[in-house]
């Protein structure tokens, strides 16, 4: 059973898609590619009879490795590419390929294709393109580049989303290199919420007008309409910069800032008109959610004491204006206290509109005991895919109230409101009366022998202390001695960098870490400066600390091997993971060793 899980996650690892452009013209070639990250075998291709099979297949495998926190994957693909031409106008729809994976057979994805009549730029070569987009008055016809506000519905109901788009319509012919100056539509009477698409416009290939372009999406908008009647939605305004060729390149020499000149082409869209329509006679009910959306009222308890806290929990999920919703009315009973809802949101705006769920919490505190019932509560919202109410109704909630302690209090979180709870008759407290007997209090510990001993006590430990701190004032007041002993911790952490360039396979990081490790020790050992330390006054010093000479010499070859690397790979004896623990090792002789 803990195998089935990964066998599903393996299989299901295994891609295989089929890509191309969704828009070509009559005449036109393009690339059918066919991928999958497993090797393959016994393609299958569709019918692709509509078009010409000019090439194909060329295959290709390519590799990936990345490395992230240590962890090292690895991926191929391998590319299948035909070369297609398109013969005749129309819309072709490609149905799945498939390849044998491991002894299973994998389907691709369709592809739809629409071919248009071929192209005035249609055998044109580069620069014939770029002549017949530059015009002598430095201008650009609307119909190789404009702006469009689509709108997914443009007759609605009050409240009712609308997804608009504003995409921006590019000829190939025209080179744009960059945007500026973009005035947004102000959308007066809408409630808006935008949707977030990336930074960087990434243009597709589409069919408007029988003619192809490049087509990216500027901006989404989700829009609410909060009046009914005729509303115009505002021109978007955008400024691009567009490179044209001012004269023909004479030869490969003529200077390319001579013969092109960038532009500013500013389009303007069209004002786009939308008819809003009211919302039939409104029910009970009603709070103001259209959409799809579907209700649910839920309480944490229904037997509790007096003062004390609970909480009536309304939810409201699906598609639509969410955040438009204003907070249910529910009936509480006379002798409750209650406090203003509290409310959550939790939306996402995507292609779909705006979905996700918002919560509205009532905090409640019966004051007295009793049984009591909240009727049920009606939440009504309006479907535009049906054009009618959508009614849902709650449970009634029967509640159990015990007599509470008068002692009791109930407490609320400031989550739900930072006023303080009143207390209903517990304001007066009552004098008790009758007789008390009252006794003197004896002092058993102070002024016994326990008490002097620990008084005592402490002030010794305070003794100690002192002298201590003192002591080690004055060792770090010796700077060469603080060196001295922290010499070790140091090579250490030093050598720790160099474990960390060997893992990483980093030959010249490591060598010289090691050395700096080690030079770095003797300094602080020998009380040398760096700058003054050569094999020489190294190998004295150690002599006269009564290191041992097999010690010395073992030092002597692991920085000749480090230099060697460094400088003549050639001449260094031992792996790298050898210098390593011998360089460990010796590091702690030396610590023993040196006195």
């Amino acid at each position: 059973m803990l195998l089935i899980p990964a066998f599903f996650a393996e299989a299901d690892a295994v891609k295989f898609t089929m890509s191309g452009p969704n828009a070509v013209s009559v005449g036109e070639q393009f690339r059918l590619s066919f991928v999958s990250n497993e090797r393959g075998t016994d393609l299958k291709l569709p019918d692709i009879s509509n078009f010409d099979v000019l090439m194909g297949p060329s295959s290709s495998t390519s590799f990936s490795s990345q490395t992230i926190n240590g962890v090292v994957t690895q991926s191929y693909t391998y590319s299948y590419i035909y070369i297609l031409r398109a013969k005749e106008e129309g819309t072709f729809t490609i149905r799945p390929a498939s390849i044998t994976i491991d002894g299973k057979v994998y389907e691709s994805n369709e592809l739809t294709i629409e071919v248009v009549k071929e192209q005035r730029s249609q055998g044109a070569t580069g620069s014939q393109q770029q002549q017949q987009s530059a015009t002598p008055s430095g201008t650009i016809s609307k119909e190789d580049l404009f702006v469009k506000v689509e709108l997914d519905k443009s007759n609605v109901f009050r409240g009712e989303q609308i997804i608009a788009t504003v995409k921006i319509y590019v000829s190939p012919e025209v080179p744009i290199t960059s945007f500026d100056d973009v005035k947004i539509p102000s959308y007066a009477g809408f409630w808006t919420q935008e949707i977030q698409i990336p930074n960087q416009i990434s243009f597709s290939r589409e069919v408007y007008n029988n003619k192809i372009y490049q087509v990216g999406v500027l901006k989404k908008t989700i829009l609410f309409p909060q009046q009914t009647g005729r509303i115009t939605v505002d021109p978007f305004e955008i400024t691009c910069m567009v490179r044209q060729q001012i004269r023909q390149q004479r030869s490969f020499f003529d200077d390319f800032f001579d013969n092109y000149r960038t532009i500013q082409a500013k389009v303007v869209s069209d004002p786009v008109n939308i008819n809003v329509k009211e919302l039939p006679s409104r029910p009970d009910g009603f709070y103001g959610g259209v959409g799809n959306l579907n209700f649910a009222a839920t309480i944490d308890k229904q037997q509790l004491k007096s003062n004390e806290a609970a909480t009536l929990k309304i939810t409201v999920s699906g598609s639509g204006n969410l955040r438009l919703i204003d907070a249910p009315e529910i009936e509480f009973p006379v002798d409750f206290e209650v406090y203003d809802p509290k409310t959550n949101e939790s939306l996402n705006a995507t292609n779909n509109g705006l979905n996700g769920t918002k919560t509205f919490e009532y905090l409640f505190i019966p004051r007295f005991a009793g049984d009591y019932t909240i009727p049920p509560i009606k939440f009504a919202s309006f479907n535009p895919a049906t054009g009618q109410f959508k009614q849902q109704q709650s449970q009634e909630f029967v509640l159990s109230v015990e007599k509470g302690s008068d002692e009791q209090s109930a407490t609320v979180t400031s989550a739900y409101s930072k006023e303080n709870l009143r207390l209903i008759g517990q304001d007066i407290r009552y004098i008790k009366q009758g007789k008390y007997k009252l006794k003197e209090k004896e002092a058993l510990f102070f002024g016994s022998t326990a008490f002097y001993l620990i008084y005592l006590g402490a002030l010794l430990a305070f003794a100690i202390i002192v002298l201590v701190y003192r002591k080690k004032l004055k060792e770090n007041a010796n700077v060469q001695l603080l060196r001295n002993k922290k010499a070790n911790k140091v090579a250490r952490k030093r050598l720790k960098v160099a474990a960390t360039h060997l893992k990483n396979n980093k030959k010249e990081e490591f060598y010289e870490a090691v050395l700096k490790a080690f030079w770095g020790y003797l300094s602080d050992k020998l009380s040398i400066p760096v700058a003054d330390l050569n094999r020489v006054n190294a190998t004295e010093a150690l002599k006269k600390r009564q290191v041992e000479t097999e010690a010395i010499e073992e030092f002597i070859h692991i920085v000749d091997n480090c230099e060697y690397a460094r400088y003549a790979p050639s001449a260094v004896e031992g792996t790298i993971e050898e210098i390593y623990q011998k360089a460990v090792k010796l590091m702690g002789k030396l610590e023993k060793q040196i006195r």
